[in-house]
């Protein structure tokens, strides 16, 4: 996966790109790299910090530039020689010109101390911000994150988060609240969020439809959550099906996997510890007739029975949600390889709230023909957070090696040490019938 190279601007402390280089280094940046940081003060500290992670550095200031458009040009430079896609606004207290926001439409980005539209725009920033909230005597305040176009804070709003404003707040003491509750929470999603959209726009545009190790994704990434991957070997031409989960809390990395009658099942690893078995026992993969179904929930049972009543996959999730397991709204994630006439074919969805509330469900289904060393991965989530984002976009394509020992290893080695639970990895021969399985658990009996 060729990640978004990302560009971050500062002026000062640089508390805004350690959030940032944090979130990279746990993963919740996971489809952009900062590649680069620039400072328009020769000694902000924020230098330091990106040194000290290993990220280049450029320093860029008006006063040696002469003027705004050598200024700007100095920067333009900059990205062009780190070619960099996506720009982060972090406490960079310049304003960029119209004639520089169109070299980078919709990819430039910046976190204002506020709720937008209020206390913005020209003369709004640092601690101004909040002594205009704490005079004009709101209740609420936060931070945004939005895109950057020729009007200063006046650009489509990507994130919000609120914070409460207390009584005995000062200027001082509200912007480190605003900055800890919301600036270093929302900046990371938000930039995660853009750089995303950014790589699929490249890929889509440059027609590169890129093969990533499934290694290497969950290598970078802390907390996927549940996750289905479907696909064909490389040359033996063989269905593969693997299922994994992971858990943060005590209930949900209490399981293990069990195998019975060739089904695949969840159950507690010690009963007695059980809070809700609801969302982690079910059955996650069953077979009916020539379907195979896998699933992170009972919806295992619901695309059965369906089935078995001459219905659809379609028809079975239709009737179907995420789970009510608020904040996250964890999405159902669901596949089915259907074999027939010695060959075989695939279908995977996922069904995700639209809306922080859980007010509207999505359900999105992908149907693939097989293609040799090829295979489709989806999870729940998009990384760690708090609640956890929803994964986003269609499946990622992941290389699928003949050897099924090389594969639960790559998968199991590469998964977060700290959250992975357990493991299940099946090859059948469409041919035959035959299946290969693998069983792994981090709990054991």
């Amino acid at each position: 996966m060729v990640k978004t190279r990302i560009a971050v601007l500062i002026s000062g402390g640089g508390t805004n790109l350690q959030a940032l280089i944090d979130a990279q280094k746990d993963g919740v940046l996971h489809h952009g790299r900062i590649a680069l940081v620039i400072s328009s003060n020769s000694i902000a500290h924020g230098l330091k910090r990106a040194e000290d992670a290993g990220i280049e550095t450029a320093v860029v200031t008006k006063k040696q530039a002469g003027s705004q458009e050598a200024f700007e040009e100095g920067i333009l430079k900059e990205l062009r020689d780190h070619d960099i896609d996506m720009i982060v606004l972090a406490g960079f207290m310049q304003i960029l010109s119209a004639d520089f926001v169109r070299h980078y439409e919709k990819r430039i980005i910046n976190v204002h101390p506020s709720l937008i539209p209020s206390f913005c725009g020209k003369g709004a920033y640092g601690l101004r911000v909040h002594e205009m909230a704490l005079e004009y005597g709101v209740k609420v305040t936060g931070a945004t994150v939005h895109y950057v176009n020729e009007v200063p804070d006046g650009g489509q709003i990507i994130m919000q988060k609120p914070v409460m404003v207390r009584k005995n707040d000062t200027p001082k003491i509200l912007q480190k609240r605003v900055m800890a509750e919301a600036e270093w929470q929302i900046l990371p999603l938000a930039a995660e969020k853009v750089a995303k959209r950014l790589m699929m726009e490249k890929n889509a545009s440059t027609k590169q439809y890129q093969i990533a190790e499934a290694g290497a994704l969950l290598a970078d990434n802390a907390y996927p959550g549940r996750g289905i991957l479907i696909g064909q070997t490389r040359t033996s031409g063989k269905a593969v099906c693997a299922y994994f989960i992971m858990g943060r809390s005590e209930n949900s990395r209490n399981r293990i996997f069990t195998l019975k009658e060739g089904e695949l099942f969840t159950e507690p690893f010690d009963p007695s510890k059980v809070e809700d078995p609801s969302l982690i026992i079910y059955a996650a993969l069953r077979k009916y007739e020539n379907n195979l179904i896998v699933t992170n929930g009972d919806q295992t049972d619901t695309i059965y029975e369906f089935l078995e009543a001459g219905k659809s996959f379609e028809e079975a999730l239709q009737t179907r949600q995420f789970e009510p397991d608020h904040p996250n709204l964890t999405p159902r994630i669901s596949g089915m390889i259907t074999f027939a006439d010695a060959a075989f074919a695939y279908k995977m969805s996922i069904l995700k709230s639209e809306d922080p509330e859980g007010n509207r469900c999505g359900r999105y289904t992908y149907c693939y023909e097989p293609e040799a060393g090829l295979g489709h991965f989806i999870h729940t989530y998009e990384c760690d957070g708090n609640p956890l984002p929803t994964f986003a976009g269609e499946p990622e394509r992941v290389s699928v090696p003949d050897d099924i020992d090389e594969f639960a290893d790559e998968l199991w080695t590469n998964l977060n040490a700290s959250n992975k639970i357990s493991l299940y990895v099946r090859y059948t021969d469409p041919k035959t019938g035959e299946y290969d399985e693998r069983l792994i658990n981090k709990n054991e009996k």
